[in-house]
């Protein structure tokens, strides 16, 4: 069998990219799109070179959270990702539109490459990841690919959660992969917290965002959404874990 060309072309398209963090999740629906999007951005409003790759190709969402538009990647020997409010962005929607992209298995991984051969990062402190939720063929390959990824997981306080963090969490460490911390998101009772439970897997807890019934009114508004008490708690949370102040 050929080795695939393009796998040769990914590491030197990620050769100027300092650090790459993979958000991920044991399933969806925990607001892990939104954690990534204000994780790049919050890193750009601190002056640092940043980018977002959303590889949520069955339901990506952060087009939405940064009210990307009218932009688009420019071809020149590549692709060379808009700057959206500061932070170089890149998703199969500049591709696909509004159309769906039910892709599976083999489809799924050529789509997977094909974007992170094309996609001309440069210089970057930082490259977010907005990996699909769960424990496909995406997250197995990006372990596989790029072996310098470093892991924020999200969970929210629900037992069926943070059950799917365990076997995230499992799958990781079995890979050795680098683990940040765990974020619980959408904290409703603060009498509730499933910090002792990500203790107990071992991982680390880094911390709890509130529900914040503001965040849906300003999707869409990048500043507004950086003036929520969503985005000023995980501000909070970054500095201590990625220790950027």
């Amino acid at each position: 069998m050929m080795l695939d060309p393009r796998l040769s072309v990914i590491e030197d398209r990620l050769k100027g990219v300092d650090r790459i963090i993979a958000v991920s999740s044991g399933k969806g629906g925990v607001g892990k799109s939104l954690i990534a999007a204000t994780t790049a951005l919050l890193l750009s409003e601190r002056g640092l070179r940043a980018g977002l790759l959303d590889l949520d190709f069955t339901n990506p969402s952060s087009n939405v959270i940064l009210g990307v538009s009218a932009a688009h990647p420019i071809e020149d020997k590549g692709m060379i990702p808009p700057e959206i409010h500061g932070v170089k962005y890149m998703s199969i929607t500049f591709f696909s539109g509004e159309e769906v992209m039910p892709l599976r298995g083999g489809d799924a991984t050529n789509a997977f490459i094909e974007v992170l051969a094309l996609t001309r990062w440069g210089n970057l402190d930082y490259l977010i990841v907005d990996t699909p939720p769960g424990l496909g063929d995406i997250l197995l390959d990006l372990l596989k690919l790029i072996r310098r990824l470093m892991f924020l997981v999200v969970t929210t306080p629900s037992r069926l959660s943070l059950e799917t963090v365990r076997k995230l969490l499992a799958l990781l460490r079995g890979v050795r992969a680098p683990v940040i911390g765990v974020i619980e998101n959408m904290l409703t009772d603060i009498s509730i917290s499933v910090k002792g439970e990500v203790e107990r897997i071992g991982a680390r807890f880094l911390g709890s965002l509130p529900f914040d019934p503001r965040v849906d009114g300003v999707l869409g508004n990048p500043k507004k959404l950086l003036e929520t008490k969503f985005a000023e708690k995980l501000s909070e949370i970054l500095d201590q874990a990625l220790k950027i102040t």
